[in-house]
C-alpha cells in the first residue's frame, strides 16, 4: 500500500483495528471438533477482526503440554480433571467452568451399529476395533471401563487398536483400519459420519461420568478476548450448538 495518497483518517483507522485485534489460542478435546468449530464461527461473525486458533487433541496430552508452557489461552478438556490440576498447580487464570457431559457410543461406518451392543464385539468375524488410548484420552478411558464393567475387556483387549485422539479413533473407522469403534457421540452424530452405518449409545452405568470443563490459562491472565470467549461458552446460543451435538448439558444433569 502507497500510505502516501492514503488519507490520513484511513491509516489511523487502519493502526487503530490492528491495535485493538486480539488472538487467543486454544486447546480443545478432540470430541468438540464440530461443534467448537461451529461455535468459534459464529463467534467470529460478530467479532470479525479477532484471531481465533483452535488445536484439537486428546486432554492429557494438553494437560501435560500447558504445565510444560505451551502456548494456549483457554484449555476444553473432556476430563474436568485435568484442568482441576492446573487450576491446583496456579497455571489457571480462572475457575474451572463445567461445559457439558459426553456420552460414548459403538459407530461403524460398514456395519449397522444400530443393531449391535458391545456383546456384538466378540463377533470372530470383528477383529479390528478402536478406541482412543485410554492412557491419556477420557474417552477411551471410559470406553475400557464399559468394557470392563461389561465383563469383555480380556476378550475384545487383542482386537483393539488404539487413536492418539478420539478424532484419530473415528478416522480409524472411516478408512477401514477398524470395524467398529467406541467414539464420541458428538462425533457420531455428525451428519458427515450419521448416514455411514449408525451408532448404538452405550448406557452412561457402565462408566464414569465424561464430566467436561474449561479454564482460561495463567498465560491468557490479561488477554480480554480469551475471557469475551469464555462468556460466550456459556451463553444460549452456544448451549444449543452442544445440544445438537448430543453433548448433555450441567443444567441438564442438575435437573435430574
Amino acid at each position: 500500500m502507497n500510505f502516501a495518497k492514503v488519507p490520513l483518517i484511513v491509516i489511523f483507522s487502519l493502526l487503530s483495528a490492528l491495535a485493538h485485534a486480539e488472538k487467543i489460542t486454544i486447546a480443545a478435546a478432540s470430541d468438540l471438533k464440530f461443534a467448537m468449530d461451529e461455535i468459534v464461527s459464529s463467534f467470529k461473525q460478530a467479532n470479525p477482526d479477532e484471531q481465533i486458533d483452535v488445536a484439537y487433541g486428546s486432554s492429557g496430552n494438553f494437560n501435560t503440554q500447558i504445565q510444560q508452557g505451551a502456548p494456549f489461552d483457554l484449555f476444553f478438556s473432556a476430563d474436568i480433571g485435568f484442568p482441576r490440576e492446573l487450576v491446583k498447580n496456579g497455571l489457571a487464570a480462572s475457575e474451572v467452568k463445567p461445559y457439558a457431559l459426553g456420552r460414548i457410543v459403538l459407530w461403524s461406518a460398514s456395519l449397522d451399529a444400530t443393531k449391535m451392543t458391545l456383546a456384538s464385539l466378540t463377533d470372530p468375524n470383528i477383529t479390528r476395533i478402536a478406541i482412543a488410548n485410554p492412557k491419556h484420552a477420557p474417552y477411551g478411558k471410559r470406553a475400557e471401563e464399559a468394557l470392563r464393567a461389561s465383563g469383555l475387556w480380556e476378550t475384545i483387549e487383542p482386537k483393539l487398536v488404539y487413536g492418539e485422539n478420539i478424532v484419530q479413533t473415528t478416522q480409524f473407522v472411516q478408512t477401514g483400519n477398524a470395524q467398529i469403534g467406541i467414539i464420541a457421540l458428538s462425533l457420531a452424530g455428525n451428519p458427515e459420519l450419521s448416514q455411514k452405518g449408525g451408532y448404538w449409545l452405550i448406557p452412561d452405568n457402565l462408566h464414569e461420568p465424561l464430566e467436561q470443563g474449561f479454564i482460561i490459562t495463567k498465560r491468557a491472565e490479561n488477554n480480554a478476548l480469551a475471557r469475551r470467549f469464555a462468556d460466550y461458552m456459556l451463553s444460549s446460543p452456544v448451549r444449543l450448538v452442544m445440544s445438537k451435538y448430543g453433548f448433555v448439558l450441567p443444567s441438564e444433569v442438575a435437573g435430574k
